[in-house]
């Protein structure tokens, strides 16, 4: 089944939140109290600034009134009150005796400031004081400077009085920009972190999710170079290695299978092989008696004298007897079990007497044997009549299909040793080569071919862990190849 991964988008996104979250918006809200905390600073060092200057203006202006109050001189006052709009950016100005009463004033003023905490303060302490007040409808501040006389006693009360608005005009003012400005580089940052987590981070994670989405089931392998910051490269390579691990791993399952059912086929070919050769054995046995028989009437039978069709009706029957018990010991060759006698031999030997057997074979009869690389030291570990009834089979087949001549010869590959036999022949049709292993299966015309000399063949090999091969020789005939496993030497 195909790994699944999360889509590119998905974790692009998660990754650019928790981004924003963790450090952006932190950040931001840091960066927003600061701002905060900092204009509260500005605000009251504004309010004072802005009270300094109206003490400033007060002290310029409460001297010539404190003459004019004394003198009560109404005109040099109405001057007095003049020139503090003059000096100072203020709202009014009003000058009250100890009562509290309003003797003189310009714009913005009390009528009465009897119920002043300030006034009171300021006329009954000397001090300066201020506090916001609500004049003619306005919030305004009102700076109350008291007036004194040459001789020290306080005559009267100077107010100047600023609108409130003109205090925090230009803090709302500056306000507004910094929350704009604010608003503007939060604005960037978050681009900016998104836009540089996707060229830095995000493009390349996306790129790595698809190479992952890739992987399967023999395709564990990752060919594309790994890009991005190391720790990116990092997580490439940990999942190249588990690519590899996985191949190997399903390398390992895959030849386990093979070797499973290799096994089950080799552990149900021998159970079949059993049982067949039990049945053989058992038919062979009802069968031999009889034949006996058969064929010793017809050796009784052929002491007398005979007419030539008698003869010759004699001859067949003492033929087809022979056939018979040629089968019957084939069946039992083919399906006999053989008990673990397997021993190391020399294959260059065996096949020396092969060749020897072969020449005396009727069926080898004017055809040339040739041989090569028999004297090789070519060690297995078999059951010697059971290779060497393999082997002349096998040679057997050849020169009843040979023309005029057989090649036996003898290769070495790796850790198999090749027994070749090449005839020149008119060889096996590719189609029917897998079938020519099967019993009773032949290419020869019915009556020339018992069916079961190479599967014989089949079941030795598949005792001693070989195998078979045919192919074409180089004459044009059949090629048959025998696959037996080398012997390591002690």
């Amino acid at each position: 089944m195909k790994p699944s991964f999360r889509s590119a988008g998905h974790v692009f996104g998660s990754i650019q939140l928790t981004l924003v979250l963790s450090i952006v918006v932190p950040l931001l809200v840091i960066s927003g109290l600061a701002i905060y905390l900092g204009f509260g600073a500005v605000e009251k060092a504004l309010n004072d600034r802005l009270q300094e200057d109206l003490e400033l203006v007060a002290r310029a202006a409460s001297g010539p009134l404190s003459r004019a109050m004394q003198e009560k001189d109404e005109l040099v006052m109405g001057d007095s009150l003049k020139s503090i709009f003059r000096i100072g950016r203020v709202s009014g100005a009003s000058v009250f005796d100890k009562e509290g009463t309003r003797i003189a004033s310009l714009g913005l003023a009390d009528t009465n400031v009897g119920n002043s905490a300030s006034a009171e303060q300021a006329i009954n302490s000397g001090e300066l004081g201020g506090a916001f007040r609500w004049v003619d409808g306005q919030s305004v501040f009102s700076h109350f400077t008291p007036l004194v006389a040459d001789d020290g006693r306080i005559q009267g009360l100077l107010q100047i009085t600023r609108r409130r608005s003109d205090f925090h005009e230009l803090l709302a003012s500056s306000r507004l920009w910094a929350v704009s400005i604010w608003s503007a580089l939060a604005a960037t940052i978050i681009l900016v972190v998104v836009l540089g987590h996707y060229g830095t981070v995000g493009r390349h994670v996306s790129r790595l999710l698809s190479i992952m989405d890739t992987l399967a089931p023999g395709r564990w392998q990752l060919h594309a170079e790994p890009s991005g910051p190391r720790e990116l490269r990092q997580i490439y390579g940990g999942v190249r290695d588990m690519g590899e691990r996985m191949a190997r791993a399903e390398a390992e399952i895959q030849e386990r299978v093979i070797k499973e059912r290799k096994l089950a086929e080799r552990l149900e070919y021998q159970e079949k092989v059993a049982m067949i050769g039990r049945v053989a054995g058992g038919v062979a046995h009802e069968l031999g008696a009889p034949l006996n028989v058969i064929q010793g009437r017809a050796n009784i039978l052929a002491r007398h004298e005979l007419t030539d069709e008698q003869r010759r009706q004699l001859d067949d029957i003492s033929y087809q007897v022979g056939r018979m018990t040629t089968i019957i010991q084939q069946l039992l060759d083919c399906f006999r079990h053989v008990p673990d006698s397997r021993r190391p031999i020399s294959l260059g030997v065996v096949l020396k007497d092969v060749l020897d057997r072969a020449g005396e074979d009727e069926k080898c009869e004017g055809k040339r044997l040739q041989s090569e690389g028999l004297d090789m030291e070519a060690k297995v570990k078999a059951e010697p009549v059971r290779l060497e009834l393999a082997c002349l089979n096998v040679v057997r087949n050849a020169c009843q299909a040979a023309n005029s001549e057989v090649l036996l010869s003898l290769h070495r590959h790796d850790a198999e040793w090749e027994v070749r036999v090449e005839d020149d022949g008119l060889g096996i049709a590719e189609d029917k080569r897998s079938a020519v292993f099967e019993p009773f299966y032949s290419t020869r015309p019915a009556g020339e071919g018992t069916g079961l000399g190479l599967a014989v063949v089949s079941s030795v090999l598949k005792e001693h862990g070989g195998r078979i091969e045919i192919g074409n020789s180089e004459s044009g005939g059949c090629r048959v190849s025998l696959f037996w496993p080398v012997e390591a030497l002690t």
